[in-house]
């Protein structure tokens, strides 16, 4: 078992990452509470949940659960409403305890709901994907979509733990998978130089689950987005630069509508265009560009927009990020690898460029 600590003073926490669903005797300490809720889907929730219910209610805890519809299209505040549907009807108070059993959708709704019931109760992450366990479930962000955006309703909200079991990994579906890895690449691209020339080396250990592999994957991930959180926990700057690709790939997943597209391959294209214009702005030379959308590829993600994305549509959704200020678009762009940083000067012409090089119209 490997353990990293997310250093936010009296709101730090660990992360473990090793077999935390076979041995659970770090998951069984810390859940101490003795009213929880178990949150899920209904892809997990056969392969997992039991696992993790049945040693807490031999302990003779209270513990209930509630499975969520799979998918990016249920995280909204309608399914949101029966996390707390199941909270009031068990009559649980503000000492009970929330457990994120799932990909990303779950995470953050589980978050969120633990942010808001009663003003505010605890939880605990146990992501199952590669997306969650190496972005989402690290780092306090929580929320819903809007229709008219993604993440825009939301709250800052700290988990006690998160578990990281690799093991998950090998029920998630090959193209989620590939999803998950889109943000392992932006970790390299924004903060890791040699973290990414390991991924490119690594490839195909990674992708045929190499547990070795795995395990150095989700901990070099979670070692940069927990450095960038200890020094920006409600992203007033440096934390911007997680979003590198996803104000895109936001733009893509508004438009095409939630579901129609995994976030990772939205993100992936997202990053491919970001890295594009980072190449015109002359900011890293095209040999660079070159590299990162070459990994990207090998990943087995796309790099071109949806038929649908046009020039407009994609401004019409950009202008919508969180990340805008004051009406003033900011991109999380890149200039050398292992840098990337957040800025609003850039020449809007070489942007709508990118745009064209993308879209059909």
């Amino acid at each position: 078992m490997k353990t990293y600590q997310v250093e936010l003073g009296d709101r730090s926490y660990p992360i473990h990452i090793g077999p935390c669903l076979s041995d659970q005797r770090l998951l069984q300490a810390t859940l101490t509470q003795q009213e929880i809720l178990i949150v899920t889907n209904d892809t997990i929730a056969p392969l997992y949940l039991e696992r993790v219910m049945a040693p807490l209610r031999a302990s003779g805890k209270q513990v209930a659960a509630v499975i969520l519809p799979d998918g990016e299209q249920y995280k909204n505040l309608t399914t949101l409403n029966l996390i707390y549907d199941e909270l009031l009807a068990q009559n649980f108070s503000r000492k009970v305890v929330l457990v994120a059993l799932g990909g990303g959708v779950v995470g953050d709704m589980t978050g969120f709901a633990a942010a808001s019931y009663q003003r505010g109760v605890d939880f605990v992450q146990i992501p199952t994907t590669l997306l969650s366990q190496v972005d989402s479930s690290v780092g306090g962000k929580t929320g819903v979509n809007h229709p008219l955006g993604k993440n825009m309703i939301g709250a800052f909200k700290q988990p006690l733990a998160v578990f990281i079991d690799p093991s998950t990994l090998s029920t998630l579906p090959k193209n989620e998978f590939a999803a998950g890895f889109a943000e392992v690449i932006k970790h390299g691209v924004i903060q890791g130089a040699d973290y990414f020339a390991m991924l490119e080396t690594r490839l195909a250990d990674i992708f045929a689950l190499d547990m070795s592999a795995l395990i150095e994957v989700i901990s070099g991930s979670c070692a940069i987005k927990s450095s960038v959180v200890a020094q920006d926990e409600t992203e007033q700057g440096l934390r911007a630069i997680l979003n590198f690709g996803h104000t895109f790939g936001h733009a893509i997943e508004t438009t095409m509508g939630y579901g129609q597209w995994l976030h990772g391959e939205a993100v992936a294209v997202g990053m491919v265009m970001a890295t594009d214009l980072s190449s015109r702005l002359g900011l890293i030379e095209p040999a660079l560009a070159e590299r990162i959308i070459h990994l990207v590829e090998q990943a087995g993600l796309p790099i071109q927009a949806p038929d649908k994305m046009t020039v407009d549509s994609f401004l019409t959704a950009m202008y919508r990020d969180k990340k805008v200020d004051a009406g003033t678009l900011r991109l999380v762009l890149v200039r050398a690898l292992g840098d990337g940083f957040l800025t609003a000067e850039f020449d809007p012409s070489a942007l709508k460029d990118t745009l064209a090089a993308f879209c059909d119209g």
